[in-house]
């Protein structure tokens, strides 16, 4: 795709306000691909007004009308499905049919699923001598990450439309290419201007001016705990709503009733996927010890064969941070069992597929999200050693188990303190929440639940 020089405010594309601009490299081989503007203040406020100005209008639109919209918004991205992936693939460096199956795919599955619900959403109901309206928030600030560039635009994007709030949208400075297409859509599905807005720009410059502008209601964002809780703080001081997906350092719990080769070949292929670019990654690998040794050899061997296969992580920033990782692991004792910090290329960023064997649960590998494709296999004697290690982290955002029946499994993961667990491999549901406890963040992305955050309740009494 060519970049847009210009802003996507009001249903048309703006000139920015300013002249920086930011270049976007594809991390395969560290060239440049485009550039965007570098929005300011001054873009973030034209947006907001943009939106606000488009708010009543749409939020008196019946909630069908909205949805089919919102269909034909995922319509326009099916079309669009090629360029997509290889948009993504050109910014981010997922491998092509990564980025065709997941990058987008996903979006076009959610997309979809918020197109329904809208039109089947019970926005009204009546309790006791009362009718409950839900009413949507308002005016939405979506600040989202490079990870899953379309994925997380759209998981805020459609349910904020379904419910009938107006967005301003501040992409990942690494991955605004995707954020542009996106806006083609939208504007191509006939979206009525102001309704969603695009500002391409810096997080410390256009970020902290969505964050902070007064005319936004709720602010909705996906990124690390750090910035999280600067949003949070922010949004709190203004007694603003906030939405917010954080870090995660995820336990993948194998009991001894388990198929650990299916476990624990699952568990790696999780953790290679997306370079290890995924908040939920199962990083932490538990298993019992009678059959430790047999899963750290099974590990090493299924990610020997990721080293080809995975693509590089975004920047040469998050590449240094994960062999930093890696390095601190052996500084700290862990034994490196497949890959290491060595750069596999002499170009791109890239990162070696790696296994640590001997890991405990309080060394920083254990503990800090790392953000790339390195999973550590700890050891435990019993249940409650299991339940003490996947608890022992100040995340909770997602996690597995496996055990012979699902029955078992499923005792274990509701004593998890997680927000999301896959069990025996379950699959993706676009329907199910997606958020976490603790420091993973405060409220649901997908299906109805993702829905209810951009919602707010009035009762009239009778």
């Amino acid at each position: 795709m060519k970049a847009h020089d210009g802003m996507y405010i009001g249903g048309a594309w703006r000139p920015a306000v300013g002249t920086d601009t930011i270049t976007v490299l594809n991390p395969a081989d560290e060239q440049p691909i485009g550039q965007v503007p570098a929005g300011t203040a001054q873009d973030v406020d034209a947006a907001v007004r943009a939106a606000r100005e488009a708010f009543p209008s749409w939020a008196a639109t019946p909630p069908a009308e909205r949805g089919a919209l919102i269909g034909a918004l995922r319509d326009q991205l099916v079309a669009r499905k090629d360029e997509i992936a290889e948009t993504v693939t050109a910014e981010l460096g997922s491998p092509l049919p990564f980025s065709q199956m997941v990058h987008a795919g996903v979006p076009i599955l959610v997309s979809g699923s918020y197109a329904d619900l809208a039109a089947t959403y019970a926005f009204e109901e009546k309790i006791g001598n009362s009718t409950v309206y839900l009413e949507p928030v308002g005016v939405v600030g979506a600040i989202t990450p490079w990870n899953y560039p379309l994925h997380q635009i759209v998981n805020k994007v459609a349910p904020a439309l379904a419910a009938g709030c107006t967005v301003v949208l501040k992409p990942a400075e690494d991955t605004p290419l995707t954020a542009q297409l996106f806006a083609e859509a939208a504007h191509e599905a006939g979206i009525p201007a102001g309704v969603f807005n695009l500002v391409t720009g810096l997080g410390p410059v256009a970020g902290q001016a969505l964050a902070e502008h007064e005319d936004v209601d709720l602010v909705s964002f996906t990124g690390s705990t750090a910035v999280g809780k600067q949003i949070g703080a922010t949004a709190g001081a203004a007694v603003k709503r906030v939405a917010l997906e954080l870090g995660g350092k995820s336990a993948n719990v194998i009991l001894p009733s388990a198929d650990l080769t299916k476990a624990v070949k699952a568990g790696v292929a999780n953790v290679m996927s997306n370079s290890g670019q995924t908040c939920s990654a199962w990083t932490r690998m538990l298993v019992d010890s009678a059959r430790y040794d047999e899963a750290v050899s099974l590990a090493a061997d299924a990610a020997a064969k990721y080293g080809a296969r995975i693509g590089p992580v975004v920047n040469a920033k998050q590449q240094a941070r994960v062999r930093g990782y890696i390095d601190k692991g052996v500084e700290e004792g862990a034994r490196v069992v497949a890959g290491g910090s060595e750069s596999p290329r002499e170009q791109g960023y890239f990162v070696q597929p790696t296994v640590f064997a001997d890991v405990t649960p309080e060394m920083t590998i254990a503990q800090e999200e790392i953000f790339g494709p390195v999973v550590s296999i700890i050891r435990y004697e019993d249940e409650d050693e299991a339940l003490r290690i996947a608890n022992g982290t100040v995340y909770g955002l997602a996690g597995a188990v496996w055990a012979a029946d699902d029955a078992e499994a499923i005792a274990f993961a509701r004593r998890m303190d997680t927000g999301q667990v896959d069990i025996n491999g379950g699959s993706f549901n676009p329907l199910a929440p997606f958020g976490g406890y603790k420091q993973s963040g405060v409220g649901r992305e997908l299906g109805p639940h993702g829905l209810a955050e951009y919602l707010q309740t009035k009762s009239l009494q009778f």
